[in-house]
């Protein structure tokens, strides 16, 4: 057991400096040749500023998930239950990625059975918005390079939601399902990297799940798309119709 998780802890500190290498070298090299002259370039000054400002930001999104799922391993996170409205939570997560779904030529839906007042659900309102938002970016990144479709269902399980994330992109092979939710693990890793994800965001999503006593479930086809799907309670109300 304790040469396992020494190995696992190789490989994750491996896998860790592998991400901010890449971008650590970048960003050298950009602000050596602004610092070597290049400041004063007009030609280049602006290209190389920005470009440093691209990595710094995936940098911080590779810090910001690897502190999010150290605290979720660690049980460090303090999860806030709450009442909230799940319907509100997916519009306000397609509002905020419209410019990318747009960029991508993909449309976003959300369908459910119920009127929208009666999806209420009781979880920690942060970390399901993290969830659903990494699983909705995904599913936008990976869809075809001619466009497609999200699409987000609610299915009615009496004391729960089922909730659907489902997409129209390129598919999974059969073979990397059982792997996709570990750390850093990258279906195509040339692909991957081009659209900007750290490798960490299905693995987030599963420990947000997980901490919530919840499981996730995916299915894919290649060419054909992708669907994740995980359960959410409801609120209980006791006979005073309070929770």
């Amino acid at each position: 057991l304790l040469k396992k998780q020494e190995e696992f802890r190789k490989e994750y500190v491996g896998n860790v400096a592998h991400e901010l290498r890449t971008p650590i070298f970048a960003l050298q090299g950009y602000i050596s040749t602004l610092l070597d002259g290049g400041l004063y370039d007009e030609t280049i000054n602006e290209k190389y500023l920005i470009r440093s400002d691209k990595v710094i930001q995936r940098m911080t999104s590779i810090v910001q998930d690897l502190d999010a799922i150290s605290r979720l391993e660690s049980g460090k996170l303090k999860m806030e239950y709450t009442t909230f409205n799940i319907v509100d939570v997916v519009k306000e997560i397609f509002e905020s990625q419209e410019y990318l779904a747009k960029k991508q030529n993909v449309t976003l839906n959300v369908e459910t059975t119920l009127p929208k007042q009666f999806m209420l659900v009781y979880a920690d309102k942060m970390t399901i918005t993290t969830a659903i938002s990494n699983l909705v970016v995904n599913a936008i990144k990976y869809n075809k390079p001619e466009g497609g479709s999200v699409r987000i269902r609610f299915y009615d399980m009496d004391t729960r939601f089922l909730v659907e994330v489902s997409d129209t992109g390129i598919g999974i092979p059969q073979e990397y399902l059982s792997r996709i939710f570990e750390r850093f693990f990258r279906v195509d890793k040339s692909r991957s990297r081009e659209q900007g994800g750290t490798g960490l965001g299905l693995a987030i999503v599963k420990h947000v799940v997980e901490a919530h006593n919840e499981s996730i479930n995916v299915k894919s086809t290649l060419n054909v798309g992708t669907s994740f799907s995980f359960t959410i309670k409801k609120p209980s109300y006791d006979k005073n119709n309070s929770l």
